[in-house]
């Protein structure tokens, strides 16, 4: 497309260059692109400039002061609010895309990987767009949600590869900074509502207007909205349209197993082969949304015993009762410990957890008070500390536990994992907790590969040399 038609709506420009794509973002910026260089409290495209030039961007949308580079750059006052009109103008095929938004503070992750495996098993082709990253796609993100112009473009590439439906996590941020603008959704699902994030909305109840927006959107046709969660009635007051409730109460039976559950549903018994009851929660999740789009019980419930975890959910160790999850709420946490003590009560619990830097203080002292009554060691560490003093951090964890309780403080997360799996007992669980799947570590300006996974397996090797050399001498 070129420049000048692109624009003709918003500014009268000279140039008369022909473009291929448009992005935010130089991670996915391509040979003839242009970029668009946003400047904001959040926003800092100029200092990306060069980078998206030697990308093969060929022409630079800026909001700010005027700049010289190698390319042509053209001023749009208040860019920001021309987004939706250029993603919908160049990427018009994104709102032909059937999109069902998940929102919430946990499960988000895990409700969207379950509901694509359903509609995949059920014929139903999907792209699904999250936190995991996008599939069926080349586009990338580091966002739960990513920006407006890795949307519309991914979601065009998806119409053009006749995938019709997109299952997409709709974050807090994303709401806030308009990135789901225009987009066809045309349901909603509310998973639940727990503190976080508060670094950027300020309060709670700022933070839940926003989650509010997605079910106030006119192109919903039904929602979804956990009906256990007490602020249902804020998400059941803001939807306009038909609306699904679950609840744990739906299941007619639910016995816990030491690998799961093994759960009865509507006249059907079937293993739910994944710990807490929060899980149980996400399938119903999962079950209601698909029953919404007019799928029967005979279709979906025979399929839910197949539904394997997300990585980094809950995710469990094959050969020793070693858990890795994301849990990097006072809830998240609180739930993930309460389910290792319910699946296996006569255990003891180690818990290995930090908090991430430059991101809501109020929850880290909540975390260690609630990580403090529940576990039995408490190991703190380093999550990504980004741009904070890792020190600084511990210690306002450390503020929320009491001072006769006993921590083993191990900044090093490569360290600390590997002493916990080498010294584990056999009558305890071990809980790492705040990155799931993640796989760097940032720390400032530095990104390490990390895998807590990774980190796992190796651990266990190593247990295990040492336990032969310890045999040999004896």
């Amino acid at each position: 497309m070129n420049i000048s038609k692109l624009l003709s709506d918003i500014v009268r420009t000279e140039f008369d260059l022909d473009i291929t794509g448009l992005c935010l973002n130089t991670e996915n910026a391509q040979a003839g692109d242009a970029f668009i260089a946003l400047q904001g409290q959040y926003s800092h495209g100029s200092n990306f400039i060069d980078e998206a030039i030697n990308k093969g961007c060929v022409v630079i949308l800026i909001d700010g002061k005027d700049i010289e580079c190698s390319v042509p750059t053209i001023r749009i006052d208040n860019l920001s609010s021309h987004l939706e009109n250029l993603a919908n103008t160049f990427y018009p095929n994104a709102k032909k895309i059937d999109v069902i938004g998940i929102t919430g503070t946990n499960g988000k992750t895990s409700v969207a990987y379950f509901v694509s495996q359903l509609l995949e098993k059920l014929g139903v082709n999907n792209g699904l767009i999250g936190t995991l990253g996008i599939s069926n796609s080349t586009q990338t993100s580091n966002n739960t949600t990513p920006d407006i112009l890795t949307l519309y473009r991914t979601l065009d590439g998806y119409s053009q590869n006749n995938i019709n439906t997109a299952v997409l996590e709709v974050s807090s941020h994303a709401l806030a900074q308009n990135r789901i603008a225009g987009l066809n959704i045309t349901q909603a699902v509310f998973t639940n509502f727990t503190q976080d994030h508060l670094d950027y909305h300020r309060s709670l109840q700022q933070y839940k207007t926003e989650k509010l927006k997605l079910f106030q959107l006119d192109s919903l046709n039904s929602v979804v909205i956990n009906k256990d969660d007490k602020s249902h009635v804020d998400f059941e007051s803001a939807a306009k349209n038909t609306q699904h409730y679950y609840s744990i109460a739906d299941f007619d039976d639910i016995k816990t197993t030491e690998y799961g559950f093994i759960a009865q549903l509507k006249g059907f018994v079937f293993e739910v082969p994944f710990l807490g009851e929060f899980n149980l929660m996400n399938v119903l999740a999962a079950y209601h949304t698909l029953k919404a789009r007019g799928f029967t019980n005979e279709q979906i419930i025979p399929l839910l015993h197949q539904l394997n975890p997300p990585p980094g959910r809950m995710q469990k160790n094959a050969q020793q009762l070693i858990w890795i999850d994301y849990a990097h709420t006072p809830d998240a946490i609180e739930k993930a410990i309460i389910t290792l003590q319910n699946h296996y009560p006569e255990h003891k619990i180690r818990v290995i957890f930090g908090c991430g830097g430059n991101r809501d203080k109020d929850k880290r002292a909540k975390m260690g008070k609630i990580t403090s009554k529940l576990a039995d060691t408490i190991i703190l560490t380093n999550d990504n500390p980004r741009g904070e003093d890792p020190q600084a951090i511990i210690d306002d964890i450390l503020s929320g536990i009491d001072d006769s309780y006993e921590i083993i403080i191990t900044e090093d997360r490569q360290i600390a994992i590997e002493n916990a799996v080498i010294t584990l007992g056999e009558e305890e669980c071990l809980l790492i907790a705040g990155k799931g799947h993640e796989t760097t570590q940032i720390f400032n300006h530095e990104t390490l590969e990390l895998n807590d996974n990774d980190m796992v397996l190796a651990a266990i090797i190593e247990a295990a040399r040492l336990e032969k050399i310890k045999n040999k001498q004896r």
